[in-house]
């Protein structure tokens, strides 16, 4: 198991943004992200996190290999279609930490390294110490999804038990590609949030 875990902030994250994408690209090909995505795309978002002083990259590596990796930066340094859930509903990004993605590699899961990610990064919010909330969005896949492997289950529990709540009025959607799709659609999405106490 890997035993190299390294805090980066900002431009300390970019000689990682190939290793990040390839990684990002692998594990959200899995349900329920279906992502058919690409280098570019993923270089261009990554990027958000490198201009942010504030972000976060929580890196797993062993040896040399990127095996998993969570982010999260101020909301309010995030693009505004992530930003406009909350406009919308009255919320100030200033007060609220974003989560990125967690991802890890198959081998690497259920060895406590997903419950890692959120510790690592409540504590860096709360030591920014102008935080209010956490949040993170989810996609949200029918039950009868055709794609859906047998016996799966949502993490919704795994959050709850961080203190996480879903909020349905906030909500959204973006755009991407399904594997096996011909072109981009529309994806809901739902947010989750945690009051920092």
């Amino acid at each position: 198991m890997p035993t190299d875990i390294r805090l980066l902030s900002g431009s300390a994250i970019r000689p990682f943004i190939d290793d990040l994408a390839r990684l990002r690209i692998t594990v959200f090909r899995e349900y329920p992200y279906l992502y058919d995505g690409t280098p570019e795309y993923e270089a261009n978002y990554l990027d958000t996190y490198v201009r942010s002083p504030w972000s976060l990259c929580v890196l797993v590596l062993d040896g040399n290999q990127v095996v998993g990796a969570s982010t999260g930066l101020p909301l309010a340094d995030e693009t505004e279609e992530f930003q406009r859930p909350f406009l919308e509903q009255g919320w100030n990004p200033e007060h609220i930490f974003y989560f990125g993605e967690s991802v890890l590699l198959p081998a690497y899961r259920n060895t406590g390294l997903g419950l890692r990610f959120f510790e690592e990064r409540e504590r860096y919010a709360r030591g920014l110490q102008r935080f209010d909330w956490c949040a993170f969005c989810a996609v949200q896949r029918p039950q009868d999804h055709p794609a859906r492997p047998a016996g799966y289950r949502t993490l919704d529990e795994f959050w709850r038990r961080r203190g996480f709540s879903p909020r349905p009025e906030l909500h959204t959607e973006y755009h991407w590609r399904d594997v096996g799709e011909p072109r981009e659609s529309a994806k809901p999405m739902s947010f989750w949030l945690k009051e920092l106490t």
